[in-house]
């Protein structure tokens, strides 16, 4: 396999990066995940809007046009041969002395590294979900960045163990639900949609935003809040997403047994995405005709 590291494409044995990068060093730095279906990447222009405005927070001398990224992004695909693939796109500080840098980090490591997946299929995934005792760490500036900065889900991981049908569930220190180890949250109660709100400190996913505009645009009413866990227990469907396993039915939760993949809501936002996937750029595409 082939990873593409600041303009040049390499096998990924000889993939490196010095041992002062302060990504390495500090954890400066940032990461999108994003797939790629049939050459095409999904909801592309809202990552790098994420991703650009994350590296001016940090103080990294980089910002992506689209032009850019797809320009790397078809030599990579070319180069290993993947027409459907998981995409990280890696872009950390860069060289820096011992010690913490307040001047910007002028040149950035960036690296984006492809792994194969078979084409999207219209097969829905469930996971069971399991309440977390450690709690979700507040984000270290105004907002919480997709940083290099994931003790607390490696944390969480270790929890639950290395079971893939199953997705730990963090609580804020309010004891409020927040978000999945790797998702965000989402349950269906009476006609409306309800997700914590971006404020309990939860990272504002891209497909948790696509979802939200998704299901306004079907008609539903979507409700961004402070909730306690209590609440699910009487949800008429729940599911997590993120941007490589989609939408994902929760089929059980706290002992108790929920639709999962055959929850009704679950299947039509699933089926919706499932359209769109092929096509958009950005989430502000649903607005006109595709």
């Amino acid at each position: 396999m082939y990873v593409y590291m600041n303009g040049e494409l390499v096998p990924k044995d000889q993939a490196t990066v010095s041992a002062f990068d302060h990504g390495f060093l500090y954890g400066v730095g940032l990461f999108e995940t994003f797939r790629i279906y049939n050459g095409h990447a999904f909801l592309l222009e809202d990552h790098l809007q994420r991703l650009n405005k994350g590296l001016s927070d940090l103080s990294i001398k980089k910002n992506f046009s689209k032009q850019e990224v797809m320009a790397a992004l078809s030599l990579l695909l070319e180069k290993n041969g993947y027409e459907n693939a998981y995409i990280r796109f890696n872009v950390s500080a860069g060289y820096g002395e011992v010690g913490l840098q307040v001047e910007p980090y002028e040149v950035p490591n960036v690296i984006i590294y492809p792994k194969p997946l078979p084409p999207a299929g219209n097969d829905i995934f469930e996971k069971k979900a399991q309440l977390l005792t450690i709690k979700r760490n507040t984000p270290e500036g105004s907002y919480r960045l997709k940083s290099h900065h994931f003790l607390n889900n490696i944390y969480a991981k270790r929890e639950i163990g290395n079971f893939p049908d199953v997705e730990g569930i963090f609580l804020t220190e309010n004891d409020e639900l927040a978000e999945g180890i790797v998702s965000n949250l989402f349950w269906f109660n009476e006609g409306t949609l309800f997700t914590p709100a971006v404020e309990t400190g939860i990272l504002n996913g891209i497909t948790r935003q696509f979802v939200i505009k998704l299901a306004a645009k079907l008609g539903y009413q979507v409700k961004e809040g402070f909730f306690k866990p209590e609440v699910l227990e009487t949800a008429d469907e729940i599911f997590i997403t993120n941007s490589i396993q989609e939408i994902v039915g929760i089929k059980e939760w706290n002992g108790r047994y929920f639709p999962g993949k055959q929850g009704k809501i679950t299947q039509l936002l699933f089926q919706q995405y499932r359209q769109y996937c092929l096509l958009l750029s950005s989430k502000t595409e649903l607005d006109k005709e595709v």
